[in-house]
């Protein structure tokens, strides 16, 4: 191939093109977004969270242990809000797997709290009224805060006999699995029989009320 060959195909290799129907099968139901500001200055004044801080270096995602189960990462959901994709984040599922260890704010070179932006969106969602992607873990939440409103304290045994019974029911093959671990864990003293509360609620009641 001659010089003057070589660079014509330098030149047409340089020149940009259409893309074509290939391009277009390469992302399969991209959708533009449309960035929203007010979504963010909303959410770092109701959730006390400065979001606007991340920069997108992942060290969250990569030291979660629970991304296997999301489908969005950790920061994929700060990103989201940061653009203000509102519908995004109360469809996901990622805010109800977030078990809140802490790990991603640890990892955060400018502590964003992640686990407490999590919990003031499920909150949103539950406030709303909308559809929950994981229904069941909005229904231990709000049983799990009813033992605590209820005594002060967790109580295992009624926590899981409730959360059983509006799930799979009392005769279930989950709940014969839990009632066999609570079996082996009350043979080790590691499970009571009877609930034991705090003497002094007056201070829960008004948290509740508040």
């Amino acid at each position: 191939m001659s010089s003057q060959e070589s660079l014509a195909a330098v030149e047409q290799a340089m020149t940009p093109h259409e893309p074509g129907p290939a391009a277009e099968q390469a992302w399969p139901g991209a959708e533009a977004l449309s960035p929203n500001g007010d979504f963010l200055r909303q959410a770092e004044r109701d959730s006390g969270v400065g979001i606007g801080a991340c920069y997108g270096c992942k060290k969250c995602s990569n030291g979660c242990p629970l991304t296997f189960a999301m489908d969005l990462h950790p920061f994929q959901v700060v990103r989201l809000a940061q653009l203000g994709q509102v519908e995004r984040l109360s469809r996901c599922r990622t805010i109800w797997v977030c078990s809140s260890c802490q790990t991603c704010l640890t990892r955060c070179p400018n502590q964003v709290d992640l686990p407490r932006f999590m919990d003031w969106l499920k909150e949103r969602v539950a406030k709303g009224g909308g559809s929950v992607e994981q229904a069941r873990t909005l229904l231990f939440h709000r049983l799990f805060l009813d033992e605590v409103k209820a005594r002060g304290r967790v109580f295992e045994g009624s926590l899981m006999t409730r959360y059983l019974l509006k799930t799979g029911g009392a005769f279930g093959p989950e709940a014969m699995a839990n009632a066999r671990l609570g079996l082996a864990m009350f043979k080790r003293g590691r499970l009571k029989l009877l609930p034991a509360g705090i003497k002094q609620r007056r201070w829960l009641k008004d948290l509740f009320k508040a």
